[in-house]
């Protein structure tokens, strides 16, 4: 469970509908707060348990390079409503749903996307269907293809016991111990429990079920020509570190690892975090415009 440690929203940070024909989506919406938005915006994805709070330690540093940077929550999550439809929770479903948004963010423009964990496996598939033109894509803290360990382990049981249990079972035998073991505020606390029980129990479920089963896309991935960065802490209890690494090397891919971190660096290391994407995005764009006008 991805925990930010503060809620409070730092400045150019503000809450924000998304209107896609697929409905409406909850977001936080970062602009510079001095200088003007002069270079491509970016859509960040939240993983299984998390949400658009999960980014708000970086979203006022990357928006300060000159960005529009918009951080959602997913179908079903939190305060984005979803259908009591399992198939709406599917990875491909979810991909489709960036889709459209990182069109009406763009807004003609292409769009960084950056997915973390289950964001990353749903990101990708908007990447490789191949029906939006992305300026680069990020997998931060996200591996080829299942979770493993004590991850998995957790999504089986969420899985299996929210059809059965219910949300609030999970939160007091699963989350809720681990945020008194993080020592976390009250306010932190409150605000996680709220977060868990406003998901869809259907979607959550569903998306616990894909991130144990998904299949390894990344020789899929590689066929896409588009600027890669697989980000990850050095501690990552999600996907092995070596497994990403191998991932990155595998799609040609830049790799940072955040020293430090573990499975949520935009949490446990932002500036750091934050200054990769950024040196990312910046080299992307570059080589963008090198290309363009080399080919002219």
């Amino acid at each position: 469970m991805s925990t930010p440690r503060f809620l409070d929203l730092p400045p150019g940070v503000a809450p924000q509908k998304i209107e896609t024909p697929q409905g409406t989506f909850a977001a936080l919406e970062a602009l510079p707060v001095s200088g003007v938005v002069e270079r491509w915006p970016a859509l960040l994805v939240p993983g299984l348990t998390g949400s658009k709070e999960d980014f708000i330690a970086v979203l006022m540093t990357l928006a300060q390079s000159g960005r529009r940077v918009v951080a959602i929550d997913l179908r079903g999550q939190y305060e984005t409503p979803g259908p009591e439809t399992p198939d709406a929770y599917t990875c491909a479903a979810l991909g489709a749903d960036v889709d459209l948004l990182a069109q009406v963010v763009g807004g003609g423009d292409p769009v960084h996307l950056v997915g973390h964990s289950f964001g990353g496996l749903v990101a990708r598939e908007a990447v490789v269907d191949g029906r939006t033109k992305f300026a680069s894509f990020t997998l931060m803290g996200s591996g080829p293809g299942a979770i493993e360990g004590r991850r998995a382990r957790n999504g089986k049981k969420i899985m299996e016991e929210i059809p059965v249990l219910g949300l609030e079972h999970v939160w007091h035998h699963r989350l809720e111990p681990e945020a008194l073991a993080a020592d976390v505020s009250d306010e932190i606390l409150a605000f996680l429990r709220k977060r868990l029980l406003t998901n869809s129990p259907t979607g959550l479920s569903r998306m616990a079920e894909e991130v144990l089963t998904m299949r390894d896309r990344t020789d899929e991935l590689r066929q896409v020509e588009i600027p890669t960065l697989v980000l990850y802490g050095e501690h990552d209890d999600g996907w092995p570190p070596d497994a990403q690494s191998e991932m990155a090397a595998r799609l040609g891919a830049d790799c940072v690892v955040v020293p430090g971190a573990v499975h949520s660096p935009a949490v446990e290391a932002p500036e750091t975090t934050a200054a990769a994407l950024v040196r990312f995005w910046n080299a992307a764009e570059k080589h963008y415009l090198d290309t363009r006008s080399s080919a002219m």
